[in-house]
């Protein structure tokens, strides 16, 4: 009975796709993926390194969705829930694959008075939203995931430090470092557009 009622409505109530996914419905979790595909790889787009990796982990985060499901009860935004399954899948994947190991940096805080790139800075500064994906993007992974995770998604930098698996003071020194490479990056392009 579910699966006709899911192929003939397709604004099917979220809960009862919830459910049906619970019971591991093929058709439900289709729809389901469907629905959230685009919003959540824009997250994992975010935090990945390239366009490829995002779709694989696009792909990995569904996979803990799915598996996972049951430990959603249904408090909480189910939205918020499926992004943080995302954001730990891109985070785990740079864990597991950094090369470099990340170093204990001083902290910054005075030149980061100087530098205080916000996003409503960069909102009102009437750069191209392509250009400016493309200088976060171009950050290095470690400046680009903190950028990420403090000024898109207002994580703290003791949050950060365990999700990294990081120094709290290297996360705010992350921090500043990426400020400091937008700012510049952002100074070049007005200096070139004039």
């Amino acid at each position: 009975m579910f699966l006709i009622n899911l192929v003939t409505h397709r604004n099917l109530e979220l809960k009862d796709l919830i459910a049906a996914c619970k019971k591991q419905n093929r058709e439900a979790q289709s729809l389901l993926y469907k629905r959230y595909a685009d919003v959540l790889f824009g997250q994992c787009l975010k935090y990945s390194s390239n366009y490829d990796d995002a779709k694989d982990h696009l792909q990995e985060s569904f996979l803990t969705i799915f598996a996972k499901i049951d430990q959603y009860k249904g408090r909480g935004s189910f939205e918020g829930w499926m992004k943080r399954i995302a954001i730990n899948t891109v985070l785990q994947s740079y864990r597991k694959n950094k090369e470099v190991p990340l170093q204990r940096e001083e902290l910054l805080e005075a030149k980061e008075k100087e530098l205080n790139l916000d996003v409503e800075e960069i909102s009102n500064a009437d750069l191209p939203l392509s250009f400016l994906l493309s200088i976060v993007q171009d950050l290095p992974e470690r400046y680009r995931l903190v950028f990420n995770l403090y000024v898109l998604d207002g994580y703290s930098h003791k949050e950060i430090a365990e999700m990294l698996d990081i120094a709290e003071g290297t996360s705010k020194s992350n921090l500043f470092r990426a400020r400091e490479n937008l700012a510049k990056r952002i100074n070049e392009y007005k200096e070139t557009s004039e």
